[in-house]
């Protein structure tokens, strides 16, 4: 498979939404034609119903809304 090697994985990811906190990495989803394909993502904030996720480190102004759950979901529309 691409993108499958040896060992760990370089990632440790927060899959607790319960415990989510900006700085966690996690591993979120997106609708539409890219699903299926795992993202990494940073928190960046943390509400009630929804995440905000920093999905490039050398952009902060790439951000994407997405659900609070154990794998966020970020609607492909977004993207």
């Amino acid at each position: 498979m691409m993108g499958m090697g040896e060992g760990a994985c370089p990632f440790e990811f927060n899959f607790d939404a319960a415990t989510f906190k900006p700085g966690d990495m996690v591993s979120y989803r997106v609708t539409g034609s890219l699903d299926g394909m795992p993202f990494v993502g940073t928190l960046i904030e943390v509400h009630p119903d929804h995440v905000l996720i920093s999905a490039d480190p050398n952009d902060p102004t790439i951000r994407y809304r997405a659900t609070r759950e154990s794998r966020p979901v970020v609607e492909g529309s977004e993207i």
